[in-house]
C-alpha cells in the first residue's frame, strides 16, 4: 500500500543494521501471536508490500535477520492494515544480507509497488547496499510507526 498523508507516531527504535535481537512489541503494536499473525505465512498482515524470502522461514523472525546475516540499513517502506485492530502501520522492509539466498517461503505481495525509477517506493532492488556483503538472503518486516489521523 502507498503511504498516505498522515502523521506517524514513532514506535521503538529503528531497525538495527547490525541485526539486533528481536524486541518486545511496543505499546500499540499488535501481537504477532494472533490468528492473523503467522509470521511464517505470506498472508501475514505485515507482509503487504514484501517481495522476498521470509526471514522467519530462514532462521530469523519477522523482525530479526537469521544468524550470520546483516540487516541492511537501507530499506523500503509500506503501510499495512492490521485486521485485528484496524490500524495502519508503517512497515520497514529490510533485507538480510551476507549469506546465500534462503530459498524458502518466497512472498511477493507487492501491494503499492512502484516502478524502479521511484527507488524509495520499489521493492525490486537488492537493498543490501551499505552492508559488508551485497549477497541477499531474506527480508524482515519491522513496524516503525503507527499511522494516525492528521
Amino acid at each position: 500500500m502507498i503511504l498516505r498523508a498522515t502523521s506517524v507516531q514513532y514506535v521503538g527504535s529503528p531497525p538495527n543494521a547490525a541485526g539486533a535481537a528481536p524486541r518486545e512489541p511496543a505499546p500499540g503494536e499488535p501481537d504477532p501471536a494472533t490468528p492473523e499473525g503467522d509470521p511464517d505465512a505470506c498472508s501475514y498482515w505485515r507482509y503487504c508490500a514484501i517481495d522476498g524470502f521470509l526471514a522467519s522461514c530462514c532462521g530469523g523472525t519477522h523482525a530479526a535477520c537469521p544468524p550470520g546475516t546483516e540487516m541492511s540499513a537501507i530499506t523500503w517502506l509500506g503501510t499495512c492494515r492490521n485486521p485485528v485492530d484496524g490500524k495502519d502501520y508503517v512497515i520497514s522492509y529490510n533485507d538480510c544480507c551476507g549469506k546465500d539466498i534462503c530459498g524458502r517461503c518466497l512472498c511477493q505481495r507487492n501491494e503499492g509497488d512502484k516502478p524502479v525509477y521511484y527507488t524509495h517506493k520499489s521493492n525490486d532492488i537488492n537493498w543490501c547496499m551499505g552492508t559488508q556483503s551485497s549477497i541477499y538472503n531474506s527480508t524482515v518486516a519491522v513496524v516503525v510507526g503507527v499511522a494516525t489521523e492528521s
